[in-house]
């Protein structure tokens, strides 16, 4: 596989990329990261997909996290309007005049705001991967899930919320029981190299823009709405989740149901990471989407 790999200007700070496949005529996938502070690397499961898809991947570590810069000293920088004026410089020192997206997580909201707010030229399509478009139903929706815990797991949970402490041992590990069922099971010796990479998580980036877990957002995207705005983007859409995924099936389908132009995938017993799970079943679903809009 043809690897590029890039640091790029963003102002005072700079932003590092990983470009996988050669150039083709085809629009490459630009690929946006969750967290926000999560790094590209996981992304790089999919770097076959290039060869597939006949385009390249382009995928980067947001600023705050991975080998980009991490002004941890400046946590009022760790807000959506700079993580798109970031992706917009990438965009323009890469020459991405024509680009399909791909956000995952946190990465669909970025893309959502991009579309919605500034409504940007040549993005020919965008897929929203375990994503969301209200922090209000994804706070709602895992707050039900919470349910199914055992009720130790849950009083710990509901303790860490009632008194704002959420460092006890007792949370710590309800939130972590929570997270493998939902989201992924920590990295093994056994799990793909760019799963067990050491890497540099923006844990400030997320606690600012998010706040101190998935079911609490308390960070400057508390407010983050854009359900009814959804109309706004004209384009094809592909939504993708899992059944057992922080994005539920309502979270999935209230997006599904407001987008214009839109297909909507679920995978069966897959949790957040479904691209790491049913990597395959993913990559033909993306590629397929891809063809069906370009054929």
């Amino acid at each position: 596989m043809n690897v590029t790999e890039l640091n790029i200007p963003f102002g005072h700070f700079h932003t590092y990329c990983w470009i996988a496949g050669a150039p083709s005529d085809r629009p490459p996938l630009l690929l946006l990261h969750g967290g926000p502070g999560s790094t590209h690397n996981y992304f790089e499961l999919l770097d076959g997909l290039a060869k597939r898809a006949g385009r390249q991947l382009i995928m980067y570590d947001q600023l705050g996290c991975g080998r980009s810069s991490i002004p941890d000293d400046q946590p009022e920088l760790y807000t959506a309007g700079t993580w798109v004026a970031e992706l917009v410089n990438l965009r323009r020192y890469l020459g991405l005049d024509q680009v399909y997206l791909l956000g995952q997580s946190w990465g669909g909201m970025l893309a959502i705001i991009y579309l919605c707010d500034y409504q940007p030229q040549g993005v020919e399509g965008v897929v929203l991967s375990s994503t969301l478009s209200s922090a209000r139903l994804w706070a709602s929706e895992l707050h039900r899930l919470i349910k199914f815990m055992p009720e130790e797991e849950q009083a710990a949970i509901r303790q860490a919320e009632q008194t704002g402490d959420f460092t006890s041992p007792v949370y710590q590990r309800a939130n972590a029981a929570f997270m493998t069922l939902h989201a992924a099971t920590p990295a093994t010796p056994q799990s793909p190299e760019p799963l067990r990479r050491v890497k540099r998580g923006g844990e400030v980036a997320y606690l600012t823009a998010w706040g101190p877990n998935e079911y609490n957002p308390l960070g400057n995207l508390k407010d983050y709405e854009y359900t009814a705005k959804l109309d706004q983007i004209k384009i094809p859409a592909l939504v993708i989740d899992g059944t057992n995924d922080l994005c539920t099936p309502l979270v999935a389908k209230t997006m599904f149901d407001h987008l214009p132009w839109a297909r909507w995938q679920l995978f069966q017993g897959a949790r957040h990471m479904v691209f790491a799970e049913q990597t395959a079943a993913y990559e033909r679903t993306v590629v397929d989407w891809l063809m069906a809009i370009e054929n």
